[in-house]
């Protein structure tokens, strides 16, 4: 048997072949990563995409309006404001300090409306139509009375029973009342004008405590006692009676005549309210059908559309208090009937809100102008202010005294019922914008003090009300098992 001679190349070979399919291996690797950055994702796609988008709504604007894009158009000034606005609203989301809870983007977006009115160079480039203004703040409003309107839980109200009724109740009609008093003697407003600031300021931000509450709920901080519900559900009925009460002082600000022909007109419009907001919620409850195909974008655009007229239509008409009121049983009536689709229309309207949310308080802030505050004016506001804060406060600790709460948690609960933003940005300037329609040039001192005094509300307790229930939510509240039902409180 012949021995079989060894091929010396053999090792080299099986080197070279290596060499090929590491090099092969590398190729392909690279490949692979240049295929991992195309599509690009994630922050930078986010940004280019919202980048192209931006820039292709103002070229779409200029393609239906023309010049009203070009600067000094209204088109111009509502995009700056509304671009401004998310990008304060984003920087104050991106501001994290230890320890410390996150600030509300409202907050942002105010400041940032307050700096392109101040700026010199922008604001003589920034002119918005009344008109155009008027409306937006309008469909904002329309938009949280929904909100507040699917907010309502009847098996919360049920549960928390009568404090919910107080806390909702109290704190804003005795704020009202003391901001009537102390701006009637440190401001020198007329006892309407004073009632008509007292319900501005007088309600309650869910923008702020909502979310905050879900925070603590979520980690498990007073959930045995029902805190964060109580709250969640109390801040709807407070924005409720805020906004009833503005625009009944509203009316008696600006009609003429005895004080009982307004009184009979207010129960007029309450009735008219209530009544065409019950009949509009039994035909939304039941028109669209459930086996109809988008039934809740049908019944969100049905919703907001005919909410948005009941607001409107009812300002036309004369009957400024009729729309809000109307809206609300409108909302409320309907979602009984709804059952699980009701959190779907909620996803809905609350996709709508985070449009206007910028733009309403971007233009709350352009209209607070610096040059033509009195150096005296921001004194005044800040000492009302405070003093009505003070009572809503000790007001508030008095009025869940009984609810089964310790020391510490009718603490806590008194200092998270101060935060304003919503309700204040879209009622401030109302007052201003009648007081210019009707020609009152004698009342536009007072309507333009009503404005400030709710651009300082919000920026004064926003921010604030949101670092204390962040802060002390931990501190004072019992830690509780977030699945454990919470207790009845029927005090």
């Amino acid at each position: 048997m012949e021995a079989q001679s060894e091929d010396p190349q053999a090792p080299t070979q099986e080197l070279e072949d290596e060499k090929i399919e590491e090099t092969i291996l590398l190729e392909e690797s690279k490949k692979t990563k240049i295929f991992k950055l195309w599509p690009p994702r994630g922050q930078f796609n986010k940004i280019v995409t919202n980048g192209v988008l931006m820039g292709l709504f103002w070229i779409l604007a200029w393609s239906y309006t023309g010049a009203e894009v070009y600067p000094g158009g209204s088109v111009f000034g509502l995009l700056i404001i509304f671009y401004c606005s998310i990008a304060g609203g984003k920087l104050m989301e991106i501001i994290k300090i230890p320890v410390v809870p996150p600030l509300p983007p409202l907050l942002g977006m105010l400041l940032s409306g307050f700096i392109v009115r101040n700026t010199p160079v922008i604001r003589d480039s920034v002119r918005i139509s009344q008109v155009w203004s008027s409306h937006l703040r309008n469909t904002a409003l329309t938009i949280i009375l929904v909100q507040a309107g699917l907010g309502l839980d009847p098996q919360a109200l049920k549960k928390l029973k009568g404090v919910c009724l107080r806390l909702s109740i109290g704190p804003c009609c005795l704020e009202a009342c003391s901001a009537a008093v102390f701006s009637h003697f440190i401001m020198k407003f007329p006892w309407r004008w004073g009632f008509l600031l007292g319900f501005v300021i007088g309600a309650v931000s869910p923008a702020v405590v909502v979310p905050s509450m879900l925070i603590l709920q979520h980690q498990g901080y007073g959930v045995k006692k029902g805190i964060p519900t109580l709250l969640i559900a109390a801040s709807s009925f407070d924005d409720i009676l805020a906004i009833t009460g503005f625009n009944t002082f509203l009316s008696i600000t600006f009609t003429s005549g005895p004080v009982y022909k307004n009184v009979i007109k207010g129960i007029y419009e309450i009735v008219v309210g209530v009544t065409g907001g019950i009949i509009m919620g039994y035909f939304v409850r039941y028109f669209p059908s459930n086996e109809q195909t988008i039934l809740a974008w049908k019944r969100a655009f049905l919703l907001l559309s005919l909410s948005i007229v009941a607001v409107i239509g009812s300002n036309r008409v004369g009957l400024q208090g009729a729309g809000g009121l109307a809206t609300i049983v409108l909302t409320f009536v309907s979602a009984l009937g709804w059952n699980q689709e009701k959190a779907r229309v909620q996803n809905i309207i609350a996709g709508m809100w985070h449009i206007f949310q910028p733009l309403l308080f971007g233009l709350v802030g352009a209209e607070v102008s610096v040059a033509n505050l009195e150096s005296n004016t921001i004194g005044f506001c800040v000492g009302t202010l405070s003093l009505s804060l003070l009572v809503r406060v000790i007001v508030t600790f008095l009025l869940v005294s009984f609810a089964g709460f310790s020391f510490k948690e009718k603490i806590f609960v008194a200092l998270a019922w101060i935060p304003k933003a919503t309700v204040q940005a879209v009622l401030g300037p109302l007052a201003l914008e009648e007081t210019r329609s009707r020609n009152q040039i004698h009342f536009e001192v007072y309507a333009k003090n009503v404005m400030t005094m709710a651009f300082l509300a919000i920026l004064m307790t926003a921010p604030n009300g949101a670092l204390l229930i962040g802060l002390l939510g931990p501190k004072v509240l019992s830690l509780d098992n977030p699945e454990e039902t919470e207790e009845i409180i029927s005090h």
